[in-house]
């Protein structure tokens, strides 16, 4: 799918975990479902880190192709290492490494640890980042047409209001995770759940995703998950444009109306 789609299938996906936390007795504080969307709505773009065209690519200027360019390398190395005489011969790494579940949850965990270990800082590096990429995908007309400095300056603002909102009493830095020294911890799963949804949104077109990666299905290590071929379609077609894309925001409506408890 195309990164508009992806970021909207985040939010959605944050917000209707919302919805079944406070189903479960669980529920997010207001900040914690906020901030858990954005989170998970720019983490929906970061699988494309392996292709440098990719919304992401432009996200950071340099800084972001540069990276790019390494992880499509390094993808393909992982790629060409690991595959079976049943997977075909690639050019590239895209659609590899970065879309599967293994480099979903090492991600996460990453951003957890950074977020216990690394302090507000660490915490404000990893809001900063995920809330740039939410603007790149969720308003992706104005981003396209304003200075990447502005649209940085926006993520730097909204992460140090976002962060100083959490850190006030019952407003969520500690929500599921309530140990001393255990604040944020829970950053990581908006960040496993969007590169996951992007992976499964992914699997719906034409190609496929590997998601299961590095579990070998038949004589593949790297079987590109999806549903029948009749049912795929192309990134960027009206099915996403028209169909997708409304659905996710009425899906999010609905959950974010469910996690508050208005339904």
């Amino acid at each position: 799918m195309m990164g508009p789609a992806h970021s909207l299938s985040g939010a959605a996906a944050w917000l209707g975990v919302g919805a079944a936390a406070a189903a479960a007795g669980h529920t997010m504080p207001w900040p914690v479902l906020v901030v858990g969307a954005l989170i998970c709505a720019g983490a929906a773009l970061a699988p494309d880190l392996d292709h440098k065209s990719a919304t992401i690519s432009r996200a950071f200027g340099p800084i972001s192709r540069t990276l790019c360019e390494i992880v499509d390398k390094l993808s393909f190395a992982v790629y060409k290492a690991t595959k079976s005489k049943a997977d075909p011969r690639r050019t590239g790494g895209h659609r590899t490494l970065t879309h599967t579940w293994l480099w979903a949850v090492l991600v996460g965990a990453g951003c957890s640890a950074a977020a216990i270990f690394g302090g507000r800082w660490a915490v404000l590096a990893v809001l900063f980042v995920h809330l740039v990429l939410a603007v790149e995908g969720l308003l992706w007309r104005a981003a396209r047409v304003s200075s990447d400095i502005l649209v940085w300056l926006l993520g730097a603002t909204s992460a140090w209001i976002l962060a100083g909102v959490l850190d006030q009493p019952g407003n969520g830095a500690n929500w599921l995770f309530d140990a001393p020294g255990q604040e944020y911890l829970w950053l990581g799963l908006p960040i496993v759940l969007g590169a996951l949804v992007h992976d499964i949104g992914d699997a719906l077109t034409v190609s496929g995703c590997p998601i299961l990666w590095p579990i070998p299905i038949g004589r593949k290590r790297w079987y590109p998950i999806g549903p029948p071929k009749a049912m795929r379609f192309r990134a960027g077609s009206w099915v996403e444009m028209k169909v997708l894309m409304p659905a996710f925001m009425v899906l999010g409506g609905v959950g974010a109306a469910a996690a508050l408890n208005f339904i």
